[in-house]
Parts: structure tokens; C-alpha cells; sequence
């Protein structure tokens, strides 16, 4: 009988704990399933805005028609831009109160509203040229002020370089809650196999082949305490998705998305190898068990 039919006996015959174990490390696992679908999305987020491909010129108020003229066909004319719109004040206003309905943005003056010219890029156009395409912008007379939305990349990479901290942390303190449940369970379970693990070394059996089992059960309860992680982080991402899409899409400017499925079967395997690590270390001084 080899290590893995033994360990499917042995963990059928200890249900209650293997159940129990896997379930403690799967709530283990939710806080980083959690941690690193947020820090997933925010890189979304984050990649959104830096390939926005859109430049916001604000003109002065005295700007002159011809001179904005003169601008649209000098945009229109440069490479990399793909499309021009002239917003005057008074549709800035009446864009962002159909937005907002708020009474006090109704009650702003127009000059709170400045005219504007929307620059669209074209995807190939590279963040850097973007921001050299803003500083000539904003030497230009009439110019009042060039929005690139840098700020907002700037503020999500904060973002996101804290969420990968906060992932980071949580691994560790995973990886401790792991070891801890895998190992308490497996020392229960040798006590109360000792009689059967005396037996097999009285009659010959290696350490690797009394070891085995456990060590499969570890696996085991560390892969399924993962899939049960997913199960659950998967199922709530399922129900928040389908309830608040529409607002988090229009919120974010991306779909919200689950893990790809290569971080999904690391979880899987990472769980696994912790576990069955776990349990090599628990019996380390097995030989004299």
C-alpha cells in the first residue's frame, strides 16, 4: 500500500480533524487570497490610468477663438494625437453637474469651469512622451494649466506598493498559521497512530515509508485549506461583482477581476508544499517516536 492510500485511510478515519485543520488553514488563507485580489485590481487600476491616453489642456479665460483654433490644428497636427475636443465653460458645467447633482457646484461662478481641449493619444505613445507632450503644452500663451493625470498614477502606485506590503506581511503570518495547524495536527495524529508506527519499524520499514503518509496529509491539508480560501474569496468576488459592477466600473474606469490563474494554482501549490513541509518538520525527531 503506498503513502497515498494510507494517508487517504488514515485522514478518512480522523475525519473530524483533518476537517477542522483544513478549515482553520483556509481561514488563514482568505486574508491573503483577499490581500492579493485587491493589490491585483489596484495594478489594474493603476495600469488604466497610466495608459490613459488623454490630455486635459485648461485655457485662460481671455483665450482668444482663433487662438484656440490655432491649438486644435496644432494638436490635431502632432503625432501620436488621435482626436481633439474643444469643451467650452459652459459645457464643463453642464458635463460635471450631470455628474453631480450638488447645489453648491451649481452656485460657482462660470469661470469655475474653464474652457478645454481633450487630447486623445494613441496607445503606442509612451507615458514619458505624454508628460514632454503636457511641458510643451504648458509653455504655450493662452495655456492655463495641462492635466495628465499623473497624480492619480502616482497616488494608485502608493496604492499598490502598499497593498504588496500588506500581501507580504500576510504571507508571513499565513506561512506561521500553516505550520502551526498542520503540524498540531499531525503530532495528533501520530500519537494516535504510534502503535502502528512502533509496528512498521519493529518490522523493517524505512523512515521515508512511515513518513510518507503524514507528510501526504499535510499536503493535502494545506492544498484543500487553499481551495477553500478560493471557494470562499471567489464566491463573495461573485456576489460583489454581480451587485456593484456597473458602480465599481464606472468608479475604477476597469471591470474588477478575479486572480489570474497562475497566482490560483501557486496558492495551490505554495499551500501543498507548506503543508507538507509542516509535517516533515513535526516528525523530524520521529526516529526516536
Amino acid at each position: 500500500m503506498n503513502a497515498f492510500d494510507r494517508a487517504f485511510r488514515a485522514m478518512r478515519s480522523d475525519l473530524e480533524v483533518h476537517l477542522l485543520s483544513i478549515f482553520s488553514v483556509g481561514v488563514a488563507f482568505v486574508c491573503l487570497v483577499t490581500a492579493m485580489l485587491v493589490v491585483v485590481n489596484v495594478q489594474h487600476v493603476q495600469n488604466r490610468w497610466q495608459h490613459i491616453g488623454k490630455l486635459s489642456v485648461y485655457l485662460n479665460a481671455n483665450t482668444a477663438p482663433e487662438r484656440i483654433n490655432d491649438l486644435d490644428a496644432a494638436l490635431r497636427a502632432t503625432p501620436g494625437v488621435s482626436g481633439v475636443r474643444f469643451v467650452p465653460s459652459e459645457e464643463a458645467r453642464r458635463e460635471l453637474m450631470s455628474d453631480h447633482g450638488d447645489d453648491t457646484l451649481a452656485a460657482l461662478p462660470e469661470q469655475a469651469f474653464p474652457a478645454s481641449l481633450e487630447v486623445d493619444t494613441q496607445e503606442s505613445l509612451t507615458f514619458e512622451a505624454r508628460e514632454q507632450m503636457a511641458k510643451q503644452l504648458q509653455i504655450l500663451p493662452g495655456v492655463e494649466s495641462v492635466e495628465t493625470y499623473a497624480n492619480w498614477s502616482s497616488k494608485l502606485a502608493t496604492v499598490f506598493s502598499g497593498g504588496v506590503t500588506a500581501a507580504a506581511v500576510l504571507a508571513l503570518i499565513v506561512l506561521g498559521a500553516v505550520v502551526s495547524v498542520v503540524s498540531s495536527t499531525i503530532r495528533m495524529a501520530l500519537q494516535k497512530r504510534h502503535v502502528e508506527v512502533e509496528v512498521l519499524k519493529l518490522v523493517g520499514a524505512t523512515d521515508s515509508y512511515v513518513r510518507g503518509p503524514f507528510i501526504v496529509e499535510g499536503a493535502a491539508q494545506g492544498a484543500l485549506g487553499a481551495v477553500v480560501a478560493l471557494s470562499l474569496v471567489g464566491a463573495l468576488y461573485s456576489f460583489v461583482r454581480g451587485t456593484f459592477e456597473a458602480h465599481l466600473t464606472a468608479l475604477l474606469g476597469v471591470n474588477i477581476s478575479f486572480l489570474p490563474w497562475t497566482l490560483s494554482a501557486g496558492l495551490l501549490v505554495g499551500g501543498a508544499a507548506l503543508g507538507a513541509g509542516a509535517a516533515y518538520l513535526s516528525l523530524r525527531r520521529l526516529l526516536v517516536v
